[in-house]
């Protein structure tokens, strides 16, 4: 893209990791429908042949890859960039999506699953980066992009802790990306960290849940979709952090504000209103150290364009009634008589 913003269009090349389920999944379908050329890359072979497919049909001038990779593996994350420069001759954009939870008190979590679950978040996004940018440097420009949480990234929760700490490291590792760039001259490529609040993703049935509690209900959430979007604008105009989702800004600065109040109204939801009792749900191991399969999509089912559709109205609603309550009040103020505009004071 040699430093120039420019909408992601036909002859874009974007990579896509994660790319069968979730975030991932909808970033590939926001591109495509751009007439974008992909190189999409997960674990599960089917269902990643499948999105494929599909994107490659969203638009005439559509062309998808899909590479079979797991990000922890650097050998195959090189094979994936190979595979972008061999086909399209570049990578224009490279969007690092995958990732997997890990929930339970940080005390009693196995070692082996934390370690799985950042080698996926932190060490999958670390390779992504590795190969793509000495491509983007040497054509001169290209946007690298990652999927971190404002969980972790500006507050934090419990039971979450494994999980909310590999997204801040995210956070980290872009800051210094950009530091290094800036210092080595390579001005046209960009980093890019995204910050979703909760989102309408399969993600709490495919993490390893170490609990022993069924998930009861979430925040408000946003869709994959949302998000999706935000990716693509982050393509056209690349910025340094982008918030997306209910309360993407707000929490953050509230939590900067008044950061107890914050932490306990945190903990006191998560205990007694997001999660169910203990003992409702046996230990999963979820998807950390297998494809989602079958499993894989890019909601969660949690009906996030529903709930986004009522906060409108309601905010709507909230508006219209502010404004007829200002219009009765102006009614019942006396007038008062204004002088002519030819009138001049002696």
């Amino acid at each position: 893209m040699n430093g120039q913003a420019r909408e992601p269009g036909p002859g874009t090349v974007v990579v896509v990791a994660g790319a069968s389920s979730g975030i991932g999944r909808a970033v590939a379908a926001a591109f495509a429908a751009r007439g974008a050329r992909l190189v999409l890359t997960a674990r599960s072979t089917d269902v990643l042949g499948q999105v494929a497919a599909r994107c490659a049909g969203a638009h005439p001038r559509a062309e998808a890859v899909a590479v079979t990779a797991d990000v922890t593996d650097f050998a195959a994350t090189e094979h994936v960039a190979r595979t972008a420069v061999d086909r399209f001759g570049r990578i224009d954009v490279w969007v690092n999506a995958a990732g997997v939870g890990v929930l339970g008190r940080l005390d009693r979590l196995p070692p082996a699953d934390v370690r799985r679950m950042w080698e996926t978040n932190v060490l999958g996004a670390f390779h992504g980066a590795r190969v793509a940018l000495p491509v983007m440097r040497r054509q001169g420009g290209g946007i690298l992009i990652d999927v971190s949480s404002v969980l972790g990234g500006a507050v934090v929760a419990p039971y979450m802790g494994a999980y909310a700490a590999s997204k801040a490291a995210l956070v980290t590792l872009d800051e210094a990306l950009r530091q290094e760039l800036r210092l080595s001259g390579d001005t046209g490529v960009a980093v890019c960290t995204v910050l979703p609040t909760g989102v309408d993703t399969p993600f709490f049935r495919h993490a390893a849940n170490h609990t022993g509690r069924r998930l009861r209900s979430l925040p408000a959430v946003a869709t994959p979709q949302r998000v999706a979007r935000a990716v693509v604008r982050t393509a056209a105009r690349p910025r340094r952090r982008v918030h997306v989702g209910p309360g993407s800004r707000l929490l953050p600065w509230a939590h900067a504000l008044a950061p107890e109040t914050v932490r306990s109204l945190l903990r006191r939801r998560t205990e007694r209103v997001y999660l169910d009792a203990p003992g409702t749900l046996p230990l999963t191991r979820g998807v950390l150290y297998e494809p989602s399969a079958e499993t894989a999509s890019v909601t969660g089912g949690r009906h996030a364009g529903a709930r986004t559709a009522v906060r409108r109205i309601a905010g709507c609603t909230a508006a219209l009634a502010s404004a007829a309550a200002v219009r009765s009040v102006a009614r019942h103020l006396p007038s008062r008589e204004l002088p002519s505009p030819h009138h001049r004071r002696s």
